[in-house]
């Protein structure tokens, strides 16, 4: 049966590739859209159902199917497919050029941030915004109705990718643990690796049983860990970010926390779930 996360189908509606493969109604390439509403946007299994994920500001996704205020498409970066409420989208005019590389920050209507009266809206880690210009001290975005200002210092072009996937999660150190979370807002175990592999360019599916199948090389057991190796457990994964700490959200904190190694795994074994796998990324 096939897993309706990767399926570009919901029956009624698929994806033009999935012609004489899957069974719809319909068959189309899609309309690619972009997150418009701040900060994010939930993908859902269905519509009114629970959060699968999320999507950020500006990032992208590609709608099949618009009913009842829902769209139904998957997500350009990982193909993730699910429902995201239509108020939450646009028809993507003019690609992103760069992404928020801080852990948070403010997009302002005036690019003074001791203008009491400009409105705040708060970007998270991972962002994709189109700057327009620059001054050196503030960018310009698109904006609706009127143009916003982000400090320049909080943005990296998307084409520069960062090197070390564990330096973008140690970013969110102490951000609360949200079930399907992708933002420093909220963010699961899941949510904090692919953050992390998306700024540096790393390909990396949305859900730990998914990065557990298809993520890096696996390590025998015993393998010494080193900083950016991948652990896995049943519904959990975390990163080593030094071969004695473990770096990962979780619902025993209820946040993003650095954990010895040592007492993560034992505490982790004595709740019935052992290490299912260890990977090491590959570089791209």
């Amino acid at each position: 049966m096939s897993d309706r996360r990767s399926l570009w189908s919901n029956g009624r509606v698929a994806h033009s590739s999935l012609l004489g493969r899957s069974e719809a109604d319909v068959y189309t390439d899609g309309t690619l859209h972009q997150v418009s509403r701040p900060p994010l946007a939930a993908i859902c299994g269905a519509p009114f159902g629970e959060r699968d994920r999320e999507l950020l500001w500006g990032q992208c996704f590609n709608v099949l199917e618009v009913s009842d205020g829902w769209a139904f498409g998957y997500t350009l970066y990982d193909g993730y497919a699910g429902y995201i409420e239509e108020q939450n989208l646009e028809p993507s005019k003019s690609p992103a050029t760069h992404r928020i590389s801080v852990r948070q920050t403010m997009a302002l209507t005036e690019p003074d941030f001791k203008a009491t009266r400009a409105k705040q809206i708060p970007l998270s880690l991972g962002s994709e915004v189109r700057v327009k210009g620059s001054d050196g001290t503030w960018a310009t975005l698109n904006g609706a109705p009127h143009a916003l200002y982000v400090p320049s210092r909080h943005l990296t072009p998307l084409d520069r990718r960062a090197t070390d996937p564990v330096s973008v999660a140690e970013l969110l150190l102490g951000t609360p643990y949200v079930w399907g979370g992708n933002s420093a807002f909220g963010i699961d175990c899941s949510g904090l690796v692919q953050i992390a592999c998306k700024a540096c360019g790393l390909p990396c599916p949305g859900d730990s049983d998914q990065q557990m199948a298809q993520l890096g090389e696996t390590l025998d057991p015993g393998t010494p860990a080193k900083r950016g190796d991948l652990l896995f457990w049943k519904g959990h994964v975390g990163w080593v970010s030094d071969p004695d700490t473990l770096l990962h959200a979780n619902a025993h904190s209820m946040s993003v926390t650095y954990e010895p190694l040592a007492k993560a795994i034992e505490r982790i074994a004595a709740q019935g779930d052992p290490i299912l796998r260890h990977a090491r990324l590959t570089p791209h």
